[in-house]
């Protein structure tokens, strides 16, 4: 695998460049040639004259290309308005196939259904490249469907984005197809000899507390914590509602978990109402955060992956950033995360409006994030394994600053987490024993009554407590009560792993046993009973508890279900205590 990376500059620069390529060719073994175009320029006619002098020069050549935020030649930042990638592929049993279809929301599933025949019916294929037009759809559905893409297949690409950041319009195009603003491209490479990777990186950290997704329809997030989902941004950002909205937001998407991974997901547009417009679904009942950009884990992730990438010998690398990367380092700082793939192998690619990678078996539509993908012919050859270039990860002036600021609110969001849920617990938990206080253990039997699903309860009461308070003291009283809550816990977890096990009062502690019939609750009891009996307290030695069982009966309320327990109870009280009654 060879690859020529050049920038367009006139057509005379270009039929020389392509020449070369045709003359390096003829003098090599060559299955394959495959031309990338990146260009943030929508000049069509500049697109169409640059497709056609490679088509002239070299007409079995297979072309792709879209328009972008920005350019990656040499792993750096291009400022050409165009630039050109030639990978020549080597072994004659590397192949590729090009398709290029239509795409709207109406139309995704059958696009994937013809992806996922096409990669059927060429067993050669290992991996599929995409370039898409996405803005102003929402990818889920798309993205789902790819779920029925063969196990082995990789999918990894990058939507096509305005160097306006706010412009929905952008293009794809390729010698299958025409440039067009609302299709995608993919490619399909493979063969017995060609080898793969594809990896991501984001280093963006979760800032501030958990917002729960209230409400949220398709690709529109409509409340967060049953507010409007803008107000976040406003609130805690001061970002305002207006043309400048997916600017001053790219840089502070949402954190949250989808499809076992941490990704990030940035709005593309505020409704009047509020509501968050995003580039694929977000589902409802999740928790999100706000994200900001931390340089320190980007470039310790850079370089954990550039090494890891250094053991697979790549030939060449691609990269699919989001245009919110290039904005967060600047321009000039741009090329510190990718310039250490270059160290490895030539690296080339563009700012993207969205990223999409294959992870576990999902593919993801991803924002704020760096895909590389990392491509060989043939086996390893170790004398062929470069020395890594990593970074100096030494920062100064405004990300600097950012970043000190940064790790000081979400240090102090921590203190003041860790705070509530203190007090939280403080609420419901029994500052002795650490089992659930009255108050809580109530409203869990109150609630489980409502479902109205099976279960039981367990009430217990230590025989003569009073007796060990009067001759040991309360220090030895707590200890009886502390041993007594954690065996509790213990067997109760064991066999009934939801249960709940809370202080009623005094001595008395009740049990909540949900899904659990008055068999299996009296088994349990039994072996509570036999288990404190055989416990020996320092000073009060060998104690014994009595124990009432009760099942829930069909329409009864929660104030009779615990009546009939507590009268269990003390029947067993009656008649001698240390013993189970089942009611």
């Amino acid at each position: 695998m060879r690859q020529f990376q050049f920038p367009y500059e006139n057509e005379d620069k270009f039929v020389n460049s392509l020449r070369k390529i045709k003359q390096w060719c003829n003098s090599s073994v060559t299955s394959s040639i495959l031309f990338q175009i990146y260009t943030y320029t929508l000049n069509r006619p500049k697109v169409e004259t640059v497709c056609a002098i490679i088509e002239k020069e070299l007409p079995d050549s297979y072309i792709m290309g879209c328009s972008s935020n920005g350019n990656i030649l040499f792993g750096d930042y291009c400022d050409s308005e165009v630039v050109v990638v030639c990978t020549v592929f080597e072994y004659f049993t590397t192949q590729i196939k090009l398709l290029q279809f239509p795409i709207s929301p109406e139309n995704a599933k059958e696009v994937t259904d013809a992806l996922i025949h096409e990669v059927e019916a060429n067993s050669w294929c290992k991996c599929v490249m995409c370039y898409t037009t996405i803005r102003g759809i929402s990818t889920s559905d798309f993205c789902d469907d790819l779920r029925n893409l063969p196990e082995n297949i990789q999918f990894f690409g990058g939507g096509a984005m305005n160097i306006d950041m706010n412009s929905d319009y952008a293009f794809v195009f390729s010698s299958v197809g025409s440039i067009s603003d609302h299709s995608i491209v993919f490619a399909l490479m493979g063969g017995e000899d060609f080898n793969v990777e594809s990896t991501y990186i984001t280093g963006w950290k979760p800032l501030g507390r958990d917002l729960l997704v209230t409400k949220a329809e398709g690709p529109l997030l409509h409340e967060l914590e049953g507010k409007p989902a803008y107000e976040t941004y406003y609130k805690y950002l001061r970002i305002k509602n207006d043309e400048h909205f997916f600017n001053n937001t790219l840089e502070f998407p949402f954190f949250y978990e989808h499809n076992g991974i941490h990704i990030l997901r940035a709005p593309t547009a505020a409704t009047e109402d509020g509501s968050l417009v995003m580039t694929a679904d977000m589902e409802e009942n999740v928790k999100a955060r706000i994200a900001y950009g931390d340089p320190w884990t980007i470039l310790k992730n850079v370089d954990e992956e550039t090494l890891r990438l250094k053991e697979f010998i790549p030939e060449a690398m691609f990269v699919f950033s989001c245009a919110a990367r290039k904005t967060f380092w600047g321009v000039e700082s741009a090329g510190k995360e990718t310039r250490p793939f270059q160290s490895l192998a030539p690296t080339s690619g563009f700012y993207t409006s969205g990223e999409f990678l294959r992870t576990n078996g999902f593919v993801n539509q991803h924002n704020v994030t760096l895909v590389v993908v990392a491509m060989r012919e043939g086996k390893r050859n170790l004398e062929k394994i470069q020395e890594a270039e990593l970074n100096e990860q030494e920062f100064s002036g405004s990300v600097s600053m950012i970043n000190r600021l940064a790790t000081f609110i979400q240090a102090a969001t921590e203190e003041l987490e860790d705070a509530n849920e203190q007090l939280r617990l403080a609420a419901i938990i029994d500052g002795l024993t650490q089992v659930y206080n009255r108050r809580e253990i109530q409203r869990r039997i109150i609630e489980e009554v409502e479902k109205g699903n099976k279960n039981s309860l367990i009430m217990i009461d230590i025989d003569d407590f009073k007796q060990v308070n009067d001759a040991y003291g309360h220090k030895e009283g707590d200890e009886v009560l502390i041993k007594l809550a954690e065996m509790m816990k213990t067997i109760c977890t064991q066999n009934v792993p939801n249960s709940s096990v809370g202080r009623w009062g005094g001595e008395e502690f009740m049990i909540l046993l949900p899904n659990t019939d008055i068999k299996k609750a009296g088994i349990i009891a039994e072996l509570l009973r036999v288990s404190f009996a055989a416990i020996d307290f320092s000073e009060a030695h060998f104690q014994t508890i009595s124990l009432g069982v009760a099942e829930m009966l069909p329409g009864e309320d929660a104030d009779t279900y615990c009546m009939r327990v507590d009268g269990a109870l003390y029947q067993g009280k009656r008649n001698g205590k240390n013993q189970v009654v089942v009611c």
